[in-house]
């Protein structure tokens, strides 16, 4: 049996990793933790691994201290920068423990990813719209700059075609290593993401639609049974499903 922790488990996500955890035959929930509660070895109660969703600005903080209190650990939490995964890196080696973050846990959002990169070297031009629900707190989200970093590095850094001029008010999105990438936040959607790929004469879209959080759920329990056999970080699930 795996011994699993959540942390951020009265929020939405949490919840639902929360009652996957629970149905699942080789885990046992050991521990729910929310904020204010204390993540040290007697919070944990033996958990081999702790879920991560929180939210950005504490992020960093919870995931480091499960790590130190001696449980690997899965993250859901967006927002992390290069810099915190150099910290987070060497928090894990001290600790010697292991911890895999990942911009998405749903499958077909990984498997959106991973055909974009493959696409991208084929393709002139490329554009994401990520789609989500009003109360999410980051924009772009997550997804979008690992898949705008994907089809970049397809790409080799070939410039994207434009030749937009003048747009004071960035009509035309922001740029994630060259790729334009357009966020919508509307009451209704809940995470929706498409790939746009144009050549003359042809266009390539990938599109993945996530209509409930159950839908991450059976890649945040990949990764909670594979993420012992890793080593220090680990960035994406694709890493765990053979890709």
């Amino acid at each position: 049996m795996i011994k699993v922790a959540v942390v951020g488990a009265s929020g939405r996500m949490g919840a639902t990793v929360c009652e996957a955890v629970s149905q699942q035959e080789d885990m046992e929930l050991v521990a729910r933790l929310d904020s204010g509660d204390s993540i040290d070895e007697q919070s944990l109660a033996g958990a081999e691994v702790t879920v991560d969703f929180t939210v950005p600005a504490v992020a960093f903080d919870t995931v480091s201290a499960a790590l130190r209190a001696g449980s690997h650990s899965v993250v859901g939490t967006t927002g992390w920068t290069p810099e915190k995964y150099e910290q987070i890196t060497r928090v894990a080696e001290q600790a010697g423990k292991n911890v895999l973050i990942a911009p998405n846990f749903a499958l077909s959002a990984v498997l959106t990813m991973k055909f974009a990169e493959l696409a991208a070297p084929y393709f002139d031009s490329a554009e994401i719209i990520e789609m989500h629900h009003p109360n999410k707190v980051d924009a772009p989200s997550g997804t979008a700059i690992a898949t705008a970093g994907a089809i970049s590095a397809g790409r080799a850094g070939k410039p994207v075609p434009d030749a937009t001029e003048s747009d004071p008010e960035g009509a035309r999105g922001a740029k994630y290593e060259g790729v334009p990438v357009h966020a919508v936040r509307l009451r209704g959607l809940n995470a929706h993401q498409e790939v746009l790929f144009g050549n003359p004469g042809e266009q390539l879209v990938l599109r993945t639609d996530c209509f409930d959080r159950e839908s991450f759920m059976p890649g945040v329990m990949l990764a909670c049974r594979k993420v012992g056999g890793l080593a220090g970080l680990t960035i994406g699930l694709d890493k765990v499903m053979g890709l």
